[in-house]
């Protein structure tokens, strides 16, 4: 397995752009199957994710490509509403799909959906959603047959504003008869984005950033070209990146906006912090300072998916910090990483107790998750010595090329491959 061999200790400085949301696109890649025809995407990031996604419509019968950040998806060619098993085992975001083919063919067969390990993520929100649009779901195994002879509007009310599960709804909804209304719906800028390139192939949706979507459906959607919005996960990645290692750099093409709680919690830990239309000035020349209590929440609170890097910056910052995750039961695994690397953190149920240390150590360390994975980077960069992180895969599920992006900025950081066994043995 791949490796990132990091040499710490040394500032970010720099310019460098963000590229495009990966929890965008992926949603916004099964949506293309609701319009017979082809479809062009812009601002798509190059990862093992994106690369499954596609892999996933191809096995459905579309023909889809990416050039660079360009992705072309013909997808009057389907012919499929059978998600392999095997692709679905490696990527939570497939599930996105049960709506789109659902919408389209009448009737969509899965399989219970990989991805990160960080908890218990169930998808019945998004079951519950499309049996009260009309479905009838069977379950064998860890296999769901939906089927429905046509799809009607409804009011759907959720227990908790799942992203996945709005975004199915939203997708199904589209071309149901009749008016469909969510409410306690998820408000991520992703969610925004979904509704944007809906209504660009011709769907009727309003409320997306809001607790209640309302969507009209249409007979009839169109292919369109479409760009995606930029990573706000990579861009407050970066963000933090840049001040653990007391740096100075400049994120462009970003959209501050999506970015406010993240914004706060980082001002809050005396990182200074300049926002001008599409760019942000990050800088921290001094020690961070600790920040009594962070919780993560739903949008428009502090993102889950920022937890662990923070945690990073914490971990260095003078005094104690407590951090409180609310999404995810499994997401603190990067905490014994940290802790090898000289962190003082104690976990006790839900909530991380940091006592900021003047100092962290390269060590070698595993990436359990995607975010952890970027966290552990974050913590090579500003530790002193050689960190190698492991299990890299997961990182580049979510980031592209992440030791290029960091190398721009001025990082020691490179990709290690693993030697052939037969030069090995030499």
């Amino acid at each position: 397995m791949e490796k990132l061999v990091i040499e710490g200790g040394k500032p970010l400085t720099g310019a460098i752009q963000i590229h495009g949301a990966k929890n965008a696109a992926l949603p916004i890649l099964a949506a293309c199957i609701l319009a017979s025809g082809t479809h062009t995407l812009h601002n798509v990031p190059n990862l093992l994710d994106i690369d499954t996604m596609l892999r996933i419509l191809r096995a459905l019968g579309c023909r889809a490509e990416q050039q660079g950040d360009t992705v072309s998806i013909t997808t009057s060619t389907a012919n499929s509403s059978h998600i392999p098993e095997e692709l679905m085992g490696q990527m939570r975001s497939s599930i996105f799909l049960m709506g789109p083919l659902l919408a389209r063919f009448g009737s969509v067969t899965v399989y219970q959906p990989g991805g990160c390990a960080i908890g218990e993520r169930k998808i019945d929100l998004h079951l519950k959603g499309l049996q009260a649009l009309g479905a009838n779901i069977e379950e064998f195994a860890n296999k769901i047959v939906c089927t429905a002879e046509s799809l009607h509007g409804s009011e759907i009310v959720l227990d908790f504003p799942s992203v996945g599960a709005t975004e199915n709804i939203m997708m199904a909804a589209v071309k149901a008869e009749g008016i469909t209304t969510i409410y306690n719906a998820a408000r991520e800028p992703e969610i925004q984005d979904l509704q944007n390139f809906l209504n660009a192939m011709g769907a009727d949706i309003i409320g997306a950033g809001t607790d209640t979507i309302t969507i009209r459906g249409v007979e009839t959607l169109l292919p369109c070209t479409y760009r995606i919005i930029p990573d706000r996960i990579v861009a407050g990645t970066f963000m933090v990146a840049a001040a653990a290692t007391k740096g100075s750099i400049t994120l462009e093409k970003v959209n501050p906006a999506h970015l406010t709680s993240v914004i706060h919690v980082l001002k809050r830990a005396g990182v200074q912090i300049i926002s001008d239309g599409d760019i942000i000035h990050v800088s921290c020349p001094t020690r961070p300072k600790a920040v009594e209590r962070i919780v993560t929440s739903p949008h428009p609170s502090f993102p889950t998916d920022l937890q662990s890097q923070v945690m990073v910056l914490l971990s260095l910052a003078d005094g104690m910090s407590v951090m409180k995750e609310t999404i995810f039961e499994g997401r603190f695994k990067h905490v014994d990483e940290l802790s090898r690397m000289g962190a003082d953190i104690r976990v006790d149920m839900s909530s991380a107790f940091i006592r900021g240390v003047p100092r962290l150590y390269g060590a070698t360390v595993e990436a359990t998750d995607l975010r952890a994975g970027a966290a552990l980077v974050i913590a090579g960069l500003a530790a002193h010595g050689t960190t190698i992180v492991e299990q890299i895969h997961h990182i580049d599920r979510g980031y592209d090329r992440i030791e290029h992006m960091l190398s721009r900025l001025g990082a020691s950081v490179h990709r290690q491959s693993p030697v052939p066994s037969e030069q090995a043995n030499n």
